[in-house]
């Protein structure tokens, strides 16, 4: 089964509509697939996109195939883009700033309510929702400074478009974006990488050690460094006590983010990770029944896993992992959003 990370998809009323990701990050998108759920609920949004004639066919066969709408396309590459964007100072592709993101999000949401009312009833986040998040903490304003203008462009939109929705309040607020951007102070995100564990106190010993990459499917999103082989990890007997020590390369952001130690799948250890300098680090005395078990298992026998442990979780593999660092740095930079324009205007400065 083909993993989410390669297939953006938008949770329309009723159902899904999938977008190829080699074709939306290279601009070439010219179909899209909807797989339907509720036909009733998807009825009236279909028809108004694509005709009576092609929603009947549609809705009669559960699933079709579409000529791709831009609005839909773009919504779904942004979505796509905050969920799954691997930023990674040794990859060469910069962190994308989550308030330009959320704020060209709420454009597209609000193009696509105009396109076909209706479509996303119940979606994951309104245009009001999205805007709020962008501005909170002044974030918007201390991202924008080197693409004020087009940021100016979009709050205008935005402010039209919610004094059509008798939003007066929203409509106010984005309507002051622009003079408040005249104000605003250049913020900068400052993180670096770091990697590996403190070296152990003299007369403790490692009983096993590895590293291990991060499963983007299992972490938040912009908050660690998309590379492989980012994480170190041992387990030390100490005279006190048996201990995991867990670090990972490259902090972009604090989250609550824990480690799990496995063995053949099964956790048996865990310790919560704090970001600084750099990384996440954490350490944890293991109980007796980790500490016997880290003692008599062949050290290629134990891994690490960073983020959720659930079975339930599709995780993404290395090869998942490189193709789509691969199509991001192919794609052309003239299709790229603000938040990417943004991001390559400060790369050599962030990085």
């Amino acid at each position: 089964m083909t993993h989410p990370v390669h297939t953006p998809v938008l949770a329309a009323d009723g159902g899904l509509i999938h977008f190829g990701l080699a074709d939306l990050l290279a601009g070439r998108t010219t179909t899209m697939h909807l797989e339907l759920t509720d036909a009733g609920a998807a009825e009236p949004w279909l028809t108004r996109l694509a005709g009576a004639e092609a929603s009947l066919a549609a809705l009669g066969r559960g699933q079709a195939d579409l000529a791709a709408t831009p609005e839909l396309g773009r919504l779904a590459l942004l979505l796509w883009l905050r969920r799954w964007w691997p930023a990674g100072p040794s990859l060469g592709i910069p962190s994308l700033d989550p308030a330009l993101l959320d704020l060209e999000t709420a454009v597209a949401t609000a193009d696509v309510e105009d396109l076909a009312e209706g479509l996303l009833d119940g979606f994951e986040a309104s245009p009001a929702e999205l805007f709020d998040t962008a501005i909170a903490d002044d974030g918007l304003l201390a991202a924008a400074v080197t693409v004020a203008d087009e940021v100016r462009a979009l709050c205008t939109r935005l402010a039209a478009w919610f004094d059509d929705q008798d939003d007066a309040v929203r409509a106010e607020a984005a309507a002051e974006v622009p003079a408040r951007l005249e104000r605003a102070v250049p913020g900068q995100r400052a993180y670096a990488l770091a990697a590996g564990t403190d070296p152990a106190t003299p007369g403790e010993g490692v009983l096993a050690s590895g590293r291990a990459s991060v499963d983007w499917a299992r972490v938040p999103p912009g908050i660690l460094d998309a590379a492989e082989d980012t994480v170190t990890w041992r387990i030390v007997a100490g005279a006190a006590a048996t201990r995991l020590e867990v670090a990972v390369a490259g902090a972009f952001a604090d989250a609550a983010i824990t480690a799990f130690a496995t063995h053949e799948g099964e956790p048996f250890a865990e310790v919560p990770l704090s970001p600084g300098a750099g990384r996440f680090t954490g350490t944890t005395d293991l109980d007796e029944a980790a500490a016997r078990l880290a003692a008599r298992v062949q050290p290629g026998q134990i891994a690490l896993v960073v983020g959720g442990a659930d079975e339930g979780v599709t995780g993404t593999t290395a090869e998942d992992r490189a193709d789509v660092v691969a199509l991001v740095r192919a794609r052309p930079p003239q299709i790229r959003t603000l938040a990417e324009r943004a991001a390559a205007t400060s790369a050599d400065e962030e990085f």
